[in-house]
């Protein structure tokens, strides 16, 4: 995410209450949290609700935006946490709302894509963090970054990037009937050339073409002598008069 330029500080706001900036998450991931959550004992989940704070924007009537942690959020809802640590890095409360709304995608804090990686209406946006929907795409394009198929990067919302390309790549009826055997194509397609745009790629950058052999000069025909003349003396100028 793009961070810089922010006015940072903490605060403790109810999780509930926290708006998504985002459409989907990939549920496959939310479940692995809670499980993780759930090993934890009591000691341990309060630690990890005070060492990860949840990146906001403070935007109108007050209400705070995540820009990060969507999967870890909506996973600690469903295990009824309550309240969390927000970090604040702008306020844009005293904004109108198509104003709020082009800040927020001009510091790339916002990305309104449904599950079939279409565009969509901020309005759209769900009211909180339970209303986000699956994508199953972006649940394999986090197992694709984590069994090594490209390198974690800082490009904001690169894990949805990577998903919109393997919809291209792997069909969704193998990849809800066998996760497995999809990550395996994903892996097959990662290190493609085609893919090197993606942030994190981390394939071989195919080699340029030969350039072409230079055109041979243009032969040119022996230029001809110049004769010298030497002006006539006076005698023989007289002699031709």
């Amino acid at each position: 995410m793009n961070f810089q330029n922010t006015d940072l500080h903490l605060i403790t706001v109810k999780l509930d209450e926290l708006r998504p900036t985002q459409i989907t998450v990939g549920f496959r991931e939310v479940n692995a949290k809670r499980a993780h959550w759930q090993a934890l004992d009591k000691k341990g989940r309060a630690a990890a609700i005070d060492s990860h704070w949840f990146p906001a924007v403070l935007g109108p009537k007050s209400r705070y935006y995540v820009v990060d942690h969507h999967h870890l959020g909506r996973a600690w809802l469903e295990e009824s946490v309550e309240s969390v640590r927000v970090t604040v890095l702008k306020d844009l409360s005293w904004l109108e709302p198509t104003i709020f709304w082009r800040m927020m995608e001009h510091n790339q804090w916002v990305h309104p894509f449904d599950a079939a990686g279409e565009r969509c209406e901020f309005e759209q946006l769900p009211k909180q963090l339970l209303g986000l929907a699956d994508d199953p795409y972006r649940s394999l394009a986090g197992e694709l970054r984590t069994s090594g198929g490209y390198a974690k990067d800082t490009t904001p919302f690169s894990e949805f990037l990577w998903a919109d390309y393997l919809r291209r790549k792997v069909s969704e009826t193998r990849l809800r009937k066998d996760f497995d055997t999809a990550l395996a194509d994903a892996l097959s397609h990662a290190h493609d050339p085609e893919a090197r745009y993606l942030p994190g790629w981390s394939g071989v950058v195919p080699a340029a073409a030969p350039a072409p052999a230079p055109a041979p000069a243009p032969t040119t025909a022996p230029a001809k002598a110049m004769v010298k003349r030497t002006p006539a003396s006076s005698s023989e100028m007289e002699y031709w008069e």
